[in-house]
């Protein structure tokens, strides 16, 4: 399930990164860098009460300066909000009320989305400082004097926002949907995509524009299924806005990802394979969603006999580290091949969700163990006791053993293959969780 989201915003100096970091910092695991995204801590997963939401930091907003940057900036910051299921603006109660503060809460108040403003900066304890209630003067009723710093009073910070995050869903009456995120860089053809299959599927359920996960999601029905396809075109690199468009596309990909059974990865059969496509990809990797690489604007290369075989050659170079997923070539403008699309999309999903006996999985090693060995190491042998399968999406398998320094890379991708063959699971990642048996005395 999606988790909600909830953005900091408000204008330079008065503490939203520091704030960001003391909510994140109460959970040990923060969000992973991930290869070639800046380093900037766009967004982290916060904890509060049993609830987790996706927290975004966003650059100050500054509403006095030229009009480029203007521009720029409340770009910016209307992604923030337009992403955001609430909002946590951030003033600083040594500066009080400027105008720019106004702006933003005026900016707020239209969005239509619940706010929270954090008084920053209110280190003392105890009473609360006078210059505090001046800023009931930006018409946001629900405020909360905070020391980022020292932590104080982010507790009923957080209490309120959890009063506004939307309630978790049931999905067990959408458990025969299958979500589908189409995702890719920017021209890769994933609107054009989404659109053809809409348009040659006319048992379309509904339309649902501007949620806010920011993506438009179209249902389908057709021969292979439900669908929900998640479209996460839309967001372009206009202007270079110093970085931050491309750091939200990210974001969007990510939450996109999160809400999705499978991720449909769009490549550019005439750019070939990017640094971009490898980012995109590595995060539906580490999602552990079910994957289909489909190769768009097929219909628009010269081919010949050879043609295919050669691009499927070096695209299972450049994806070595997802040899599992299936490799379609596509055209979205004219529907070629998309009956293969579906297909793999089905398959993906059933074997992102699938369960095995432990009767079966240790059929499995016992055979494969037969067939090879498992390492030795200066005299002592791995020994593995015994697998069995912990979860599903992905398939998370846990190997019970003597040593797991044992237990090296090569010889779980040679199990990892065996699993794989036996039961049949391309399109998905499966993950081995390696725990030591306990030595008996």
């Amino acid at each position: 399930m999606a988790k909600p989201v909830v953005a900091i915003v408000g204008r330079p100096n008065v503490g939203k990164s520091a704030l960001f970091n003391k909510l994140i910092g109460q959970r040990l695991s923060i969000v992973e860098d991930l290869p070639g995204v800046t380093r900037d801590r766009i967004y982290g997963e916060c904890e509060w009460k049993n609830r987790h939401f996706t927290l975004i930091d966003t650059g100050g907003i500054e509403t006095d300066t030229k009009d480029v940057l203007l521009s720029q900036m409340r770009s910016q910051a209307q992604l923030a909000i337009e992403t955001a299921d609430v909002i946590i603006m951030v003033a600083d109660v040594r500066s009080g009320v400027t105008a720019t503060d106004e702006n933003i809460a005026d900016l707020l108040l239209k969005s239509g989305r619940p706010v929270v403003l954090c008084v920053n900066k209110c280190d003392s304890l105890g009473d609360v400082p006078a210059d505090f209630y001046e800023f009931y003067n930006l018409g946001l009723s629900d405020l909360f004097a905070v020391s980022s710093v020292h932590g104080h009073g982010t507790g009923d910070l957080l209490d309120k926002v959890l009063e506004y995050l939307p309630e978790q869903e049931d999905e067990e009456e959408e458990s025969l949907e299958i979500k589908v995120a189409v995702i890719g860089k920017p021209n890769a053809g994933k609107s054009s995509l989404v659109n053809k299959i809409s348009g040659e599927n006319r048992c379309i359920v509904s339309d649902i524009a501007g949620t806010t996960r920011d993506a438009i999601d179209t249902t389908v029905e057709n021969e292979y299924g439900r669908f929900t396809l998640i479209d996460t075109a839309g967001l372009r690199r206009q202007n270079k806005i110093d970085d931050q468009i491309e750091r939200y596309s990210i974001l969007r990909a990510k939450m996109a990802i999160e809400r999705a059974d499978v991720c449909v990865i769009m490549i550019d059969a005439s750019e070939g394979f990017t640094e971009q496509d490898s980012k995109v990809a590595g995060l539906a990797l580490e999602s552990g969603k079910g994957c289909v690489i489909a190769v768009n604007k097929w219909d628009a290369i010269e081919k010949d006999t050879n043609t295919m075989n050669e691009y499927l050659k070096k695209l299972k170079v450049d994806f070595s580290f997802m040899p599992w997923a299936p490799i379609v070539f596509i055209s979205a403008k004219t529907g070629q091949r998309l009956d293969s699309l579906f297909e793999a999309i089905v398959r993906a999903a059933q074997n992102n969700a699938m369960r095995i006996t432990t009767g079966s999985l240790n059929d499995v090693l016992s055979a494969a163990m037969l067939r090879v060995q498992p390492p030795t190491d200066k005299g002592k042998r791995l020994k593995i006791f015994y697998i069995t399968q912990a979860s599903v999406s992905p398939p998370t398998f846990v190997f019970f053993v003597n040593d797991a320094e044992l237990f090296h890379f090569s010889y779980q991708r040679y199990l990892e293959n065996q699993i794989r063959d036996t039961f049949g699971l391309s399109g998905t990642p499966i993950r081995f969780i390696i725990r030591e048996r306990e030595k008996e005395h």
